[in-house]
C-alpha cells in the first residue's frame, strides 16, 4: 500500500472522531457535503431538516434526554445566522451542542466569497466557545476541544468552524489513536469542600422551614435521586422552576409542584407560595433565579438564609446572596445528604407531620378550585381537560414537550409528575416560540422506545410545521397535540393587561392544521369534543409513526399566571 492511498481527508477525520465520541445522530441539511458523506459512511445517521432554524434545537432536545452531546451541521452565511436562535436557547438553557459550520475556503477570507460572514462574531454572544481551524494536522485537538467545552464545568453550545477546502484536504495518518470518548455530560463531575458542605447540612438541620427550589441543573447533572434522598432524609419540601419540573415526584407528601409566576387563581401556587414567603432557609438547585423562576425574584425572601448549589460559580450570587456550594449537582447532594446523616435532624422529623397536612390541603385546594375546567365538556375544549386526559400516560414514562409560552405553562402548571426524573422539555433558556416540535423530535431519537408527546399552540406551530415532512420521511414517531385557539394567547392577554387593548397581530385567518399535517402524510385528527379526547391521545401515542391532534380550544383560556391575577380576581 503506497502512501497516498492511507491518507484520509480531514473530514474523515471529523467523522471518526464524532464515532470516537459515540455520536449517532447527525442534525443536517446536507451541508458540509463532506462531513455529511463521511459521517454516513460510518454509520452516523443524517437527521435532514426541514428548516434551517430547526436543527439545532432537535439537537438541543436529543442531548436533553440522552445525556449526550447533540451534533448540528448548517452552511457558512444565512444558514448559520439561523443556528443562532437555538443556540442562544442552549446558551441559556445549559445544553451541550456541538455546531459543525462550513466556512469558506482559506485562501477567499476576507474576499466577499459567496455567504461569507463573520461567523466568530456572530456565534460569540450565543456559545460557550467558538473556533476557526486552519491547519488540517490539528483537527482532531479542535473536535475534542469543541467536545469538552461543550460538556465541562455549566454545559453549553459551541461552534466549530470548517473551511471548505480544509475539509478536502488530505492529511497523513496519526501516528497515535486517540480512544477517549466524551461525548456525555457532565463531563467532570466535583463537589465543594467538606467543610462548606458540613456547614450547609448544619443550617439545614437547625432550620425551622427549610424549603429546596430546584431547577433544570438537577436534570442536567442526573441528580434526581439524591435531591429525592434530600427530600426525604431531611424532610424539606421541594418546589421547582419550570425547567425543574419532574426531578421529584410530584406526589411525594413534601412535594410543592411548580412555582415561579404560576401563582394566579386556580393555580397550586396560590397555595403552595406560602412554603417559600415563610421560610428562613432556602436551597437553591440547578437553578438561575431568573424572572419566570422566581416570579420577578420576589419569592426569595430576604431574611431568609440561602444555600445554593450550581457547577456554575457566576450563578450563584447574582441575585440571592448564599452559602456558595459550587460543583456538580450530583455529587455535591451525595456528599450533602452523608453530611446530614450525621446531624441531629429532631427538629426535621418533628415539623414533618404538619408539613404533609398543609401541601396535602394545598393540592386538594388547587384540585376543587380547577375541577370544573378540568372536566368541563364544553367547546371550544379548555386547555386543563387535554392536559386531565393526557395526564395518566405519565405512568408509562412519557416524556412530554412542549413550546414555549401558553403551552409550556399547561403542562408545567397543569400535569404532575409521577416519579422522580419525569421528563417535561420545556424551552426555557430563551423561550422562543416553535421550539416545541423539534426539541420533541430529538428527544423521540434519544429514547425511541419511550412515547413522545408535543404541546404546541398553533402560534408556535406555524414555526415549525414544515417538520412534519421531517417525521414522515424519517418516521420519526411524535405525537404532536396542536391546541388551535386562533390567537397568540399570551400576546393578547399581555397587552390587554399592560396597555388595556392590544395589537392586530394577535388574531389569526382559520388554519386547519390537520390537513396540513394529512398533506405531508402525516396520520391526524381534528377534535372539538372533549368526550373525544381520551380516545384521540391513545391512537395518536400507541400509533407506529407520527401523529397530529388538533384541538379546537377556548380563546379566553389562559394559565393562572400572576400577571393576569387581578383580571381573574375580576371576572
Amino acid at each position: 500500500m503506497n502512501a497516498i492511498s492511507t491518507e484520509e481527508t480531514v473530514a474523515d477525520r471529523v467523522a471518526n472522531a464524532l464515532v470516537r465520541h459515540d455520536v449517532q445522530y447527525l442534525f443536517a441539511q446536507s451541508l458540509p457535503s463532506a462531513v455529511v458523506l463521511a459521517a454516513e459512511a460510518r454509520g452516523i445517521r443524517q437527521i435532514a431538516y426541514r428548516q434551517e432554524n430547526m436543527g439545532g434545537a432537535m439537537a438541543d432536545g436529543y442531548a436533553r434526554i440522552s445525556g449526550k452531546v447533540g451534533v448540528v451541521a448548517a452552511q457558512n452565511g444565512p444558514a448559520a445566522t439561523l443556528l443562532v436562535p437555538p443556540l442562544a436557547e442552549a446558551m441559556k438553557a445549559s445544553i451541550p451542542v456541538v455546531a459543525i459550520v462550513q466556512e469558506v475556503e482559506r485562501d477567499q477570507s476576507d474576499k466577499n466569497a459567496f455567504q461569507e460572514l463573520d461567523h466568530i462574531a456572530l456565534f460569540q454572544s450565543c456559545t460557550k466557545w467558538v473556533r476557526r481551524v486552519q491547519t488540517e494536522e490539528r483537527i482532531e485537538d479542535y473536535i475534542d476541544a469543541a467536545f469538552t467545552a461543550a460538556t465541562s464545568g455549566r454545559p453549553g453550545p459551541v461552534a466549530l468552524l470548517l473551511p471548505a477546502d480544509l475539509l478536502r484536504a488530505r492529511v497523513k495518518p496519526a501516528l497515535v489513536d486517540r480512544r477517549t470518548s466524551i461525548g456525555r455530560y457532565p463531563l467532570d463531575r466535583y463537589r465543594p469542600a467538606d467543610e462548606t458542605i458540613r456547614q450547609a447540612a448544619a443550617w439545614i438541620a437547625a432550620a425551622t422551614m427549610p424549603v429546596v427550589l430546584a431547577g433544570g441543573g438537577v436534570h442536567g447533572a442526573n441528580a434526581c435521586t439524591q435531591l429525592a434522598q434530600l427530600q426525604e432524609l431531611a424532610s424539606v419540601p421541594v418546589c421547582t422552576t419550570n425547567m425543574g419540573k419532574g426531578v421529584v415526584n410530584e406526589h411525594h407528601p413534601l412535594s410543592l409542584g411548580v412555582l415561579g409566576s404560576l401563582t394566579g387563581p386556580r393555580s397550586l401556587g396560590v397555595h403552595t407560595r406560602q412554603f417559600l414567603e415563610e421560610a428562613d432557609l432556602i436551597v437553591l438547585v440547578g437553578t438561575r433565579t431568573n424572572q419566570n423562576g422566581t416570579d420577578n425574584w420576589r419569592q426569595i425572601p430576604r431574611t431568609a438564609r440561602v444555600i445554593h448549589i450550581d457547577v456554575d460559580p457566576m450563578e450563584i450570587g447574582r441575585n440571592f446572596e448564599a452559602l456558595r456550594l459550587t460543583g456538580d449537582a450530583r455529587e455535591t447532594l451525595k456528599a450533602l445528604n452523608a453530611a446530614l446523616e450525621k446531624e441531629d435532624l429532631s427538629l426535621r422529623d418533628l415539623a414533618r407531620p404538619r408539613l404533609e397536612e398543609r401541601i396535602v390541603r394545598s393540592w386538594s385546594e388547587f384540585e376543587d378550585a380547577r375541577r370544573a375546567v378540568t372536566l368541563s365538556g364544553r367547546s371550544p375544549i379548555r386547555p386543563e381537560r387535554v392536559m386531565r386526559e393526557l395526564q395518566p400516560w405519565l405512568d408509562d414514562d412519557l416524556i412530554v414537550v412542549a413550546d414555549a409560552s401558553y403551552s409550556s405553562m399547561w403542562v408545567t402548571g397543569q400535569l404532575r409528575g409521577t416519579s422522580e426524573g419525569t421528563r417535561f422539555i420545556t424551552p426555557r433558556g430563551l423561550a422562543g416560540l416553535g421550539w416545541g416540535l423539534p426539541l420533541a423530535m430529538g428527544a423521540k431519537l434519544a429514547q425511541p422506545e419511550t412515547p413522545v408527546v408535543a404541546v404546541v399552540g398553533d402560534g408556535g406551530f406555524a414555526h415549525s410545521w414544515a417538520e412534519l415532512e421531517t417525521m414522515v420521511r424519517l418516521n420519526i414517531p411524535v405525537t404532536t397535540i396542536v391546541l388551535n385557539n386562533g390567537i397568540l394567547g399570551f400576546q393578547r392577554d399581555a397587552e390587554t393587561v399592560k396597555f388595556g387593548r392590544y395589537t392586530s397581530a394577535c388574531h389569526f385567518a382559520p388554519v386547519d392544521h390537520a390537513q396540513i399535517a394529512a398533506a405531508c402524510g402525516c396520520r391526524s385528527a381534528r377534535v372539538d369534543d372533549p368526550a373525544d379526547l381520551a380516545n384521540l391521545i391513545r391512537m395518536g401515542i400507541e400509533a407506529d409513526g407520527p401523529f397530529l391532534i388538533e384541538v379546537m380550544t377556548d380563546p379566553e383560556a389562559h394559565p393562572p399566571l400572576s400577571l393576569f391575577a387581578a383580571m381573574d380576581q375580576a371576572a
